[in-house]
């Protein structure tokens, strides 16, 4: 199962004259990169995307599985509105769906990039039983110390495993995203990271630890 960081989102909230048009190019580069997923088959990916859909600009997490295609998974509810990030001001926001799906044998749930912070997601998600709480992200290396406490955090609480990707970026407008992809098991240790020496992990995970978690403290404060 592979993981992509999250889309590029605008990071100027200026009027752009050009705005209209880089909402309709943008979801057809990120179109033409989705022809290529199947490069990476037999794996099943998880990732963001801009898309436009009746009207609306929506970021939408997706999953990839070979044979069946495409599948959307959630779009993206809470969207940040501040210097640098202005997802609020080019998006519209989801229904808040935030339904768990399937691959693999394996419960899914998203949580899109600052979606992390809302934890009371990822404890949902733990109810209805999701193995996996997945976040792809693009966020500064200077705060990536906190995204990873975000990251244990939201592990612990769904009895999941969590797993994150982040944009890596040093040169133009997107200077500064630092990569540092992890995985974090049920009672949020940290299993492994990326770096710029370790670009891409692979962990064996055992969803019957997720199952085993659910049933102990603090998850067990919670529900049964």
């Amino acid at each position: 199962m592979i993981r992509r960081a999250h889309l590029a989102r605008p990071r100027r909230r200026r009027a752009c004259p050009h705005r209209d048009r880089r909402s309709r190019v943008a979801p057809r580069a990120h179109g033409r990169w989705l022809q290529r997923l199947p490069e990476l088959a037999p794996a099943h990916v998880l990732s963001s995307r801009p898309i436009n859909r009746s009207g609306r600009r929506l970021n939408e997490g997706f999953l990839w599985q070979p044979g069946t295609g495409y599948h959307s998974t959630h779009v993206k509810y809470y969207l940040p509105n501040e210097e640098g990030v202005w997802e609020a001001s080019w998006y519209q926001r989801g229904e808040g769906d935030f339904t768990a799906v399937e691959s693999q044998g394996a419960r899914i749930g998203m949580l899109i990039c600052s979606e992390l912070w809302a934890l009371e997601q990822a404890r949902a998600y733990g109810q209805l039983g999701a193995h996996l709480l997945v976040t792809p992200r693009m966020t500064q290396g200077t705060t990536t110390d906190k995204w990873l406490v975000g990251g244990r955090a939201a592990a612990i609480l769904a009895g999941a495993f969590s797993l994150s990707s982040n944009r890596v970026s040093t040169r133009g407008a997107y200077e500064g995203f630092g990569g540092t992809g992890w995985v974090v098991d049920p009672d949020g240790e940290v299993l492994a990271v990326t770096s710029p020496q370790h670009p891409f992990i692979t962990v064996e995970i055992n969803t019957w630890q997720a199952e085993q978690a659910k049933r102990t403290y603090p998850r067990s404060l919670f529900w049964t």
